[in-house]
């Protein structure tokens, strides 16, 4: 069992509500009927040892997490910059606005939202044999 607490009946979002992929993604975990723990990280610290989790549950390094294109990340580094583990925590410690996208946590899957939709993939239908996409219907 890992730190962050995980049960298939609740989805966990951690976001930052100062970029719009965030407040985007948390009307469509918003919409579910499941339990929901939403996590600003804005407001929020999320500690080392979560953010290590949160990368071996997405399986990708620690320095994925985190978008290198972001103005504030370029502000502040190159963005080739080569960094150690306890690096790459200090920046997501520091400035949790460049990571790089929404994680949903659903049970024990992980999962990066690049695109607010891409929420509805990640949820199983409310009905049994009801599609959670229209277009499939036919």
């Amino acid at each position: 069992m890992g730190i962050i607490s995980t049960d298939k009946n609740k989805i966990t979002l951690i976001y930052n509500s100062n970029n719009s992929l965030g407040k985007q993604t948390l009307g469509y975990v918003n919409s579910s009927k499941k339990d929901i723990l939403s996590i600003d990280t804005a407001k929020t610290n999320i500690t080392d040892t979560q953010w290590l989790e949160i990368s071996n549950y997405l399986d990708i390094d620690i320095s994925d997490l985190i978008d290198k294109k972001h103005p504030k990340f370029n502000e502040l580094y190159n963005s080739n910059i080569q960094l150690e583990t306890n690096g790459w925590l200090k920046i997501l410690d520091t400035h949790p606005e460049v990571v790089r996208y929404p994680i949903v946590i659903i049970g024990e899957e992980y999962h990066q939202i690049q695109n607010p939709s891409d929420f509805v993939k990640f949820i199983e239908p409310d009905s049994a044999g009801i599609s959670r996409n229209p277009a499939e219907e036919n």
